[in-house]
């Protein structure tokens, strides 16, 4: 079992025999005698609980069971006439838990609509956020917050986001309209937009929506939250995750379950943000909490890939007491899960919330680290570790490096999103990656902003080259699962598809180059460098010794 699939072996839940059926409707902030079913509510919904259940700060919220996927799917994409009254339920109990009304006019809920299979799938599942907020409800999130520009921004980014997830749409045509908006308004982000400029951002994004998707955004809350939650369910079969799960042998998993939570907002003043924290270094396996962490920022912004996440250690000092409330959190999440997790977090005002956690993704080599200091920590013993181990071929482990040879100056550099290092020709698309290798070519993918559609590039590639987003985003998650040199927010890159070629700075080189990433120190060379492999034997030895004399379990 990989870092990945440990979800559920790290706290064992106990079987709900009394809780079943394809229309299971569970609430999250409650663990019941009967112990929870991953098979049912997913890996995402049952650390929830198990979260929740530790004490740590878990927004309310409601999950649709796995069974309501199968379902969807053995009716051709129709759900069963039950679900929305089980919507209708699970709202009714966030109405009660929140103090708010859906659909409200005063003191609005609005949710968030998230996947969650029984094996995580970073990623691969849709996810839409700001779920009610309307013309009608808008003025109501004004008066409760007293922030206009927050609420246009997050009307702002529903209509989007529902147009491209639930309608199919283009991102291209909103990018457009925002950047537009930008340079008219003399501004460098959407973070910088006043109200009026954010409200006419808005309606030029309703328009986009129509014209793209031949349909209105939807302005009754319901149906919000319906097509959201089938747009999660038809996403169990959209091609990254059928090639995901291909490449994770997965396909066994019969669906996703539909986690809603009432939202909790990143975007909401000065003292809110969003972030993504690893619990241990996920390349190297280092026991330090790492952290991309954006200001006025939703969920999405950081994972997504669009989006750096420069010096988070100064943005989380902004609020105060952050930093001592995340190194608490890290603690209580490995003595809850007993392994390194991957968490994300919302700080709204100045208040922590933790939306999601799962046992990080991590090199082979960081998974021998972690392996051994969770045993000499006492969190694990031997057996443990050594299941944990058991798809690792540990005479495979290593780590790339740079030869010591003579090296040109580097053309640009990145910030780190995995150790080790690449050399291979450049390719800029899937289609171009993938023919490389299959002429036995090493290739190396360069993206402005990769996205965990390049799946089936990164499962044949040997590095991972973009020009924004963060450490911590799905892409990057991946491609340290799956061993791959990876470097992102490279500032002096730029991708030009239409040409086939880059610019790294006053480099510019065309698809098909070679060029070489040191993806430990953050540095781009070109040609293709020699390359060196290094072993971690000691770590290998402490495990041969495992091996030979198995310790008595619960040590």
């Amino acid at each position: 079992m990989t870092g990945e699939d440990a979800v559920s072996e790290n706290r064992t839940p106990r079987r709900d025999d009394a809780a079943d059926g394809p229309a299971r409707l569970t609430l999250l902030n409650t663990v019941t005698d009967g112990g929870i079913d991953i098979d049912v509510v997913g890996s995402k919904a049952a650390n929830l609980m198990l979260m929740a259940d530790a004490g740590l700060p878990v927004p309310p919220g409601f999950v649709l069971g796995t069974g309501v996927c199968a379902d969807y799917h053995r009716r051709g994409g129709v759900l069963d006439s039950s679900v929305e009254d089980l919507i209708r339920q699970g709202i009714r109990q966030l109405e009660r838990a929140t103090g708010r009304r859906f659909g409200g006019a005063r003191r609005p809920l609005l949710v968030s609509v998230r996947s969650g299979a029984a094996v995580s799938m970073p990623g691969m599942l849709d996810t839409i956020l700001n779920i009610g907020l309307s013309d009608a409800t808008l003025p109501g999130l004004i008066r409760a917050t007293g922030d206009p520009v927050f609420a246009w921004d997050s009307y702002r980014r529903l209509i989007q986001s529902y147009a491209e997830v639930a309608g199919h749409a283009p991102a291209a045509p909103f990018a457009a309209a925002l950047e537009a908006a930008l340079i008219r308004h003399e501004v460098p982000s959407a973070a910088e937009l006043d109200v009026a400029a954010l409200r006419d951002v808005t309606a030029e994004f309703s328009d986009v929506c129509q014209a793209q998707t031949g349909q209105p955004f939807p302005q009754d809350p319901i149906r919000q939250l319906t097509g959201a939650v089938e747009s999660v369910l038809r996403s169990w079969n959209a091609d990254r995750a059928v090639e995901y799960r291909r490449l994770r042998h997965l396909d066994h998993l019969s669906g996703t379950a539909v986690t809603v939570q009432a939202m909790v907002f990143g975007n909401l003043g000065v003292t809110s943000g969003s972030g993504v924290g690893f619990t241990r270094d996920p390349a190297t396996g280092e026991d330090r909490l790492l952290v991309d962490f954006l200001l006025s920022a939703q969920g999405e912004d950081v994972v997504g890939g669009r989006y750096g996440a420069a010096d988070p250690e100064a943005l989380i000092a902004v609020v105060p007491g952050l930093a001592r409330n995340l190194e608490a959190a890290r603690r209580t999440l490995e003595t809850t899960f007993r392994d390194a997790q991957d968490f994300e977090f919302t700080v709204q005002e100045g208040k922590l919330w933790l939306l999601q956690t799962r046992a990080a993704a991590r090199t082979p080599w960081a998974a021998l680290q972690i392996a051994s200091d969770l045993v000499a920590e006492g969190i694990i013993d031997e057996p443990t570790a050594l299941d944990r181990l058991r798809p690792y071929n540990l005479d495979e482990v290593t780590r790339s490096g740079l030869g010591d040879g003579a090296r040109p100056e580097p053309i640009g550099y990145g910030t780190p999103a995995s150790h080790g290092a690449a050399a291979g020709q450049i390719a800029l698309d899937v289609r171009v990656a993938l023919r490389a290798a299959e002429r036995g070519e090493p290739v190396i993918l360069v993206r402005a902003e990769a996205s965990t559609q390049d799946i089936a590039a990164l499962a044949v590639c040997q590095g991972l080259v973009t020009a924004s987003g963060a450490r911590t985003s799905h892409a990057a998650v991946i491609a340290r699962q799956l061993a791959i040199a990876c470097l992102v927010n490279c500032p002096a890159l730029s991708v030009d598809l239409a040409a086939r070629r880059v610019r790294i700075g006053d480099t510019v080189l065309a698809e098909g180059d070679q060029i070489s990433i040191d993806a430990t120190a953050g540095l781009i060379y070109p040609g293709a460098l020699e390359l060196t492999r290094e072993h971690p034997t000691e770590l290998i030895e402490r495990v041969r010794g495992w091996q030979r004399t198995p310790s008595r379990a619960g040590r």
